[in-house]
């Protein structure tokens, strides 16, 4: 597979991107506590069949933070504009890189040819919904500036997920996702870049605009919000499709790789092809 990569200048900032194959452009969008090496396998599996594209978004793996304004949606374009890609693209985003996909869907509809949400919410989403205890400690752990136990709790939380412990997941990959969100942390730590709303009025009031296929995929160990937005999503976007991934939490593709393609195979071909 021939991969093309690099830092794109965009809005001011270095992005690095990675793209390769050839086909309808396939866009992957990292969760928050991750980087685009979430999508290793998808990157290489679907370049088979699609022009796949995935970068680190601002503040993420190699993608370095800079001071100023900014919107995750606006780098976004403008990188598919450094890129050239003008065909209408496929969504898929996981968490906060989901919100991002849906985004871009509502303020670029022409731009947008299908929609993969993985264990992720519309923006401004808000729901009755309990939270982890443990989100208590994150919050201690970020206010004393301890990233390490920072990152440690957020694995715990994100991929371990309820009602499992560490020895019970896969140790590569709970390694990998540690990894990847101390880099995010430490990033976030210089305290450079203001993240401004990607667009206004956010997309949980515009779930009805949403006009291109919609895939739901959740993992039967996140958290309850996960499960209440993916069931938000179901009943007020007509058409979309939801799935629960079992043993797996809120990044699946790590750890049900091959289920999680064949589930996303499915969808493209029975929407895209």
């Amino acid at each position: 597979m021939a991969t093309k990569s690099g830092l794109a200048n965009v809005n001011g900032a270095q992005l690095y991107f990675e793209t390769a194959g050839v086909g309808e452009p396939l866009v992957m969008l990292h969760a928050g506590v991750a980087d685009s090496r979430q999508w290793d396998r998808e990157f290489e599996h679907f370049s088979q069949q699609h022009q796949v594209i995935r970068y680190d978004l601002r503040g993420y793996g190699k993608s370095e933070p800079v001071d100023g304004e900014f919107s995750h949606l606006a780098d976004l374009i403008a990188l598919l504009d450094h890129l050239d890609i003008r065909q209408p693209v496929i969504l898929m985003g996981c968490s906060m890189g989901g919100g991002l996909a849906m985004d871009f869907a509502l303020s670029e509809p022409a731009r947008a040819r299908a929609l993969i949400m993985v264990d992720a919410g519309p923006g401004g989403l808000e729901l009755d919904v309990p939270s982890p205890a443990k989100f208590a400690d994150a919050d201690k752990a970020y206010d004393a500036r301890d990233w390490d136990l920072l990152a440690e709790i957020e694995t715990q939380i994100w991929f371990d997920g309820m009602d499992r412990t560490p020895d019970q997941v896969d140790r590569t990959a709970r390694k990998l996702v540690f990894e990847m969100n101390r880099t995010a942390l430490s990033h976030e730590s210089k305290g450079l870049g203001k993240r401004l709303p990607n667009m206004q009025p956010p997309a949980a009031q515009r779930l009805h605009e949403i006009k291109v296929p919609l895939l739901i995929l959740v993992g039967a160990h996140d958290i309850p919000y996960m499960f209440a937005a993916a069931d938000h999503m179901a009943a007020h976007v007509p058409g979309a499709e939801k799935v629960v991934i079992e043993n797996a939490a809120h990044l699946p593709n790590l750890e049900q790789p091959s289920e999680f393609r064949q589930i996303v195979s499915a969808f493209l071909s029975r929407h895209i092809r």
